[in-house]
């Protein structure tokens, strides 16, 4: 008789390999229509903001620069409902978003860079451009330092995170990586409330062992410095 555990770690598997193949296949083969991506972002804007900067102190998460891997796969989770998430239910059927047109959004998403700082000009300037700032100004997220020990948050980040999200917290850079977010420039609030669901097992950490307590091995305090090392990354 079939052992129960390796059956279920089997079907992950078989999900992850399914889910992979058709990603590299539609990346691939996809012809990226911006227009069309664009379209789809003014929806997508409502919550997470022109240019998926996110907001409301991150009850919505930044998009902008995430790898094109991972948002796809969030987008197909959220569509597929294996990750629960009703406020986007609406907005991914699949009689709504395609393949194609997840694909569109998610490249349009990856597209969009931020700054984490305004460049420096002087205002006084007689060919001082206050539209280009404005513009500027919309593009840059400042992520506020969260507490902690930065020290022992790089070290732990270096050790446990890094092999995933990369050195300067980026996430996979293409497709044949690991798919990992990017940490850089993501709103504190909303890494932390993600851990707690990763804890709580609603969602999962790693699709290959669902229940698997990656972040139970870490200490509140440690948690608590890993997000704060997180929350400069991109200073």
């Amino acid at each position: 008789m079939l052992n129960v555990s390796l059956l279920t770690r089997f079907s992950f598997l078989c999900l992850l390999f399914t889910l992979s193949s058709t990603l590299l296949a539609t990346t691939k083969e996809h012809d990226y229509d911006k227009y069309n991506g664009d379209d789809i972002n003014q929806v997508c804007a409502g919550c997470h903001g022109e240019y998926g900067m996110g907001g409301k102190e991150g009850k919505y998460p930044r998009l902008a620069g995430m790898p094109v891997n991972y948002i796809f796969k969030e987008m197909i989770a959220f569509r597929d409902r294996t990750r629960p998430n009703m406020p986007m239910v609406e907005h991914v059927d699949n009689r709504q978003m395609p393949n194609e047109d997840i694909m569109d959004i998610s490249i349009f998403l990856n597209k969009i860079k931020l700054s984490s700082r305004l460049s420096k000009v002087d205002e006084n300037a007689p060919d001082f451009d206050a539209y280009a700032r404005l513009l500027e100004a919309k593009q840059t997220i400042q992520i506020p330092k969260a507490k902690g020990d930065l020290k022992v948050g790089k070290k732990l980040y270096k050790k446990e995170c890094k092999s995933c999200h990369g050195k300067y917290g980026m996430g996979s850079a293409n497709e044949e990586e690991e798919i990992a977010p990017q940490l850089a420039g993501q709103y504190t609030q909303y890494l932390t409330r993600q851990i707690r669901l990763y804890t709580e097992l609603k969602r999962s950490h790693d699709k290959e062992d669902p229940k698997e307590e990656f972040f139970k091995s870490f200490s509140a305090e440690q948690m608590r410095d890993i997000l704060a090392y997180a929350s400069v990354l991109d200073d």
